[in-house]
């Protein structure tokens, strides 16, 4: 038996990838594992939302995923008689370095994410599976079985299932998975289509249902994704039934050939009734699954990983304590039961074959989007919640405001905004990072905070805070706000630290950025 672990992560997707990337920044000694020989070559998820792209940035990824993507994409809204062309970010995203929706291929953004681990030497174990867990005392005794059929015991402090939605983990847990299969078969292809404007994304609005078009790049040039029409026979997807949907429900009648993957699948809307039980852990699809309408899927499952990574990585180095990780399951479970309300939604509208849904999508349509799409209030709101920068935890038990509540700028809970000065850029690394406004003298140059095992650095922004009537806010090391006050009272402050960053000895002390 090898010595024990911290945290076996089970599953090297999008999610396993982000969350070893966490781990390995904080010096967490984990394994992760995935039953696959290969990672995926497919496309699938082919978008990255801004606030993924923010979180990731902190480990230098951002950049090369953006280097790969195509950052121009347009959208044309095809509806019965008439097309429009929908600005995506331009209202809604005036405080993030990323504001567009990039397009890349999952393939992509896990090739990205794993050299980026090699390079750090994590090695991802592939054909290695998950076979059993039992907690015992302080562990869990978990049996692994390689490609070779030999079989090997790990013991590990924590075990996160990032398996996808038929989790072993969960299974193993004993987590539910509640809710239901729309009735609709979709089918998939990434391949070429000729006759379709280059840089942009189709959505063609039907009676029948939906029929999208997403500039790929590559393994191909077009992924497409059209609901499976209504009486044509089922098996095998091929290129003639293709055709025959885009000839049918489309004015351009693209030309479609090469196809480099085909597929159908079926849209479900699950949950686990809980992400954490004991020493297990869930995160990504074996969290939630639900319609890909608004690219959520892979990103949520993504900021599942980050908001979960640091918290495991202070606990298991002493830094926090256990009740930290409670805190895991308070934030997210409401973020993936609003993303999987929010797709269920669209998702009845767009397909629903009742004849009040066909009628506003042939009739309505056409006359109420324009006037919604120039309703700029609305569709800022809109693309706040799809680029998931309005995700907060206003409410959840690791956010907290001092006495003297600041008038203006974020609130204890909120996504640190970006400034100018590209203030939350230089907010990076694994620590928590306070920030300090307001004349010198008002703050002694060694802050009575103690010893935070070198993971807390301090700011000091000058005597204009980017937030007016803020003057000191402690930012959390997935770069939302923990505390915020008013004044120059740090006992509020001194509270939220002793219980969520004890002092203790270490050996860098506390790092002071200036």
């Amino acid at each position: 038996m090898t010595a024990p672990l911290d945290v076996l992560v089970v599953g090297a997707g999008p999610t396993g990838l982000a969350l070893a990337t966490q781990l390995r920044a904080g010096d967490t000694p984990f394994r992760i594992v995935d039953r696959s020989l290969d990672r995926s070559r497919e496309s699938r998820a082919p978008a990255i939302q801004p606030r993924t792209l923010e979180m990731l940035s902190a480990f230098g990824v951002a950049d090369d995923l953006v280097e790969r993507g195509n950052t121009a994409v347009r959208l044309h809204l095809h509806l019965p008689r008439r097309v429009l062309r929908v600005p995506l970010f331009d209202v809604g995203c005036d405080d993030t370095p990323y504001p567009f929706l990039l397009f890349l291929p999952q393939s992509e953004t896990e090739a990205i994410l794993a050299a980026h681990l090699a390079e750090r030497d994590v090695t991802v174990e592939r054909g290695t599976e998950l076979l059993g867990a039992e907690p015992e005392g302080e562990y869990v005794t978990c049996r692994l079985r390689r490609r070779d059929g030999t079989e090997e015991t790990v013991r590990a402090r924590y075990v996160v299932g990032c398996d996808g939605a038929h989790s072993t983990v969960r299974a193993l847990a004993g987590i539910a998975f509640e809710g239901y299969a729309y009735p609709q078969t979709f089918l998939l292809a990434d391949l070429e289509a000729d006759g379709l404007e280059q840089g942009t994304a189709h959505t063609y609005l039907t009676a029948a249902g939906l029929l999208f078009f997403f500039p790929l790049g590559t393994p191909a040039t077009w992924r497409m994704i059209a609901m499976h029409p209504p009486g044509a026979p089922g098996g095998e997807v091929t290129l003639d039934l293709l055709q025959r949907i885009a000839d049918d429900w489309t004015p351009d009648k693209p030309s479609l050939h090469d196809p480099v993957w085909m597929t159908s699948f079926r849209i479900h809307n699950r949950g686990a009734t809980h992400y954490r039980k004991g020493p297990f852990f869930l995160a990504g699809d074996a969290a939630h699954i639900h319609s890909p309408a608004g690219g959520q899927g892979m990103n949520t499952g993504i900021q599942d990983a980050l908001n979960l990574g640091w918290k495991l990585a202070h606990v298991c180095r002493g830094a926090a304590p256990e009740e930290l990780l409670e805190t895991y399951e308070a934030e997210r479970a409401p973020v993936g039961h609003g993303v999987r309300r929010l797709t269920d939604r669209a998702f009845t509208v767009g397909t629903g074959g009742h004849p009040a849904l066909r009628l506003a999508r042939s009739r309505l349509a056409p006359h109420l989007a324009p006037l919604l799409l120039r309703a700029t209030g609305a569709r800022s709101r809109l693309f706040r919640t799809v680029s998931e920068l309005g995700i907060h935890y206003r409410r959840g038990p690791a956010s907290a405001t001092g006495p003297q509540r600041p008038r203006q700028g974020p609130r204890a809970g909120d996504r640190l905004p970006d400034t100018p000065a590209g203030l939350q850029r230089r907010i990076t690394g694994p620590g928590y990072h306070l920030l300090l406004t307001g004349p010198a003298h008002h703050w002694p140059e060694d802050l009575p905070l103690g010893e935070r095992h070198g993971l807390l650095n301090v700011h000091r922004l000058g005597t204009r805070s980017p937030w007016p009537g803020t003057t000191h806010a402690l930012v959390r090391p997935d770069g939302y706000v923990g505390h915020l006050a008013r004044g120059t009272d740090l006992t509020g402050l001194r509270a939220y630290l002793d219980r969520w960053l004890p002092a203790a000895p270490s050996p860098g002390g506390r790092r002071a950025i200036r």
